[in-house]
């Protein structure tokens, strides 16, 4: 007899289930292996087309989903089912969420700080340093990244998470062991290894074939508060990941960029219908402060038929810094001691052509998010500049 694991394999790849017909049989009859115990009369009667139901009824290739599950653990990947408490509580609340997600990595999935930041793949120099700037300074303020391992815009965004020791989630169009691009390899085990994690839908071994990128869009923008487009060309995947996070409510935030490059016309059209325009970090924060203060601990109806709990987050800091941001003002005067932390890094940049972000933090006796907006203070300022492999001098 399967697993209990395998009914929620089975029931997505039966012909056609989706995730919303998914989402109305699990709410009506609590698991899949109840749903594999029934006629396809009673699927029916739940509202389900007849041929779906005959196919739901009739399935019994499970012996495959079987061993799909046994080498998860072999590649370091869970499953992560609609039902259970670590599910992505954000996630839970859209009109067709995936019943299950393959999850790589040791990252639990129950906060509510993600904030996905998206874009062009052949993105220009200017993009790439504004996605890594917000992906760094968001990180380094607890919050989650959110991207989607491409090129461009999404590589830097997660990069900047990193450099900022901070979590980040690349949410795949393919399985979660396969990298795409293949040059992002090293990210993603960054990524894994950071405490992040690789997540997706689709049963390990799938290729990044094109028709999986857009359904992939629906979970980047539906576990976020918001989604920052930070260049976007006139007909691209981001506009597309921009139209479901205003389907699901979420914010939509956009870079502006120059009018005569084709990369931010998707970006700029994005603003004149509504989009908040982003400049920098306190831009975003700012504007989801107040949805953040006024959300309570997620606790969205669980289809099954006993409650689940919802478990503590295990990202601290990121709660700490969720309610610092909402009680203070953005621009709150640093504390004290900053200005002189300040000067010691200037002191220790004059001491060396290029000093590497590690070396700084060494040497300074600060953590590492202290260090690093600091470090962006200063690139503000004009009195530090940054230079490729996270080197830094005097401006």
């Amino acid at each position: 007899m399967p697993s209990p694991d395998v009914y929620w394999l089975a029931l997505r790849r039966a012909r056609g289930v989706g995730p919303r017909t998914c989402k109305l049989l699990i709410e009506k009859f609590g698991t899949p292996e109840k749903i594999f115990q029934l006629s396809s009369d009673q699927i029916a009667a739940a509202g389900v087309p007849r041929n779906t139901a005959h196919s739901i009824a009739e399935f019994r290739d499970f012996e495959p989903l079987e061993k799909e599950l046994c080498e998860l653990p072999n590649i370091g990947a869970r499953l992560v089912k609609w039902t259970d408490a670590d599910y992505p509580p954000n996630l839970r609340q859209i009109a067709d969420p995936p019943p299950f997600l393959f999850v790589r990595g040791t990252a639990t999935l129950t906060d509510n700080t993600c904030i996905a930041i998206v874009g062009a793949r052949a993105a220009s120099d200017i993009g790439r340093r504004m996605a890594q700037r917000l992906g760094l300074e968001l990180a380094a303020k607890g919050f989650t990244v959110v991207s989607g391992l491409a090129r461009g815009i999404d590589g830097e965004a997660h990069q900047g998470a990193l450099d900022a020791h901070g979590r980040t989630l690349a949410i795949l169009g393919c399985g979660v062991d396969v990298i795409y691009p293949a040059e992002h390899r090293k990210l993603a085990e960054a990524i894994i290894e950071g405490g992040g994690a690789l997540i997706s839908e689709l049963p390990i071994g799938t290729q990044p074939l094109a028709e999986n990128f857009p359904t992939r869009n629906r979970i980047l923008s539906g576990l976020c508060l918001g989604v920052v487009i930070v260049e976007a060309a006139e007909k691209s995947g981001s506009l597309i990941t921009a139209r479901m996070a205003l389907e699901q409510d979420r914010q939509v935030f956009a870079v502006p960029g120059s009018p005569l490059s084709g990369k931010t016309r998707g970006s700029n059209r994005l603003l004149k219908e509504g989009a908040k325009l982003v400049e920098c970090v306190e831009d975003v924060i700012e504007e989801l402060a107040p949805q953040m203060a006024s959300r309570a601990p997620a606790t969205a109806r669980m289809p099954s038929a006993e409650p689940v709990p919802t478990p503590p987050t295990s990202n601290i800091s990121a709660s700490a810094e969720v309610a610092r941001l909402v009680q203070a003002p953005i621009d709150a005067k640093a504390p004290e001691g900053i200005a002189d932390s300040s000067i010691t890094i200037l002191n220790n940049l004059k001491e060396s052509e290029r000093l590497h972000v590690d070396s700084i933090i060494e040497s300074s006796g600060l953590n590492a998010q202290t260090v690093l907006r600091l470090l962006l203070e200063l690139e503000l300022e004009g009195r530090v500049t940054q230079h490729p492999g996270k080197l830094f001098s005097l401006a």
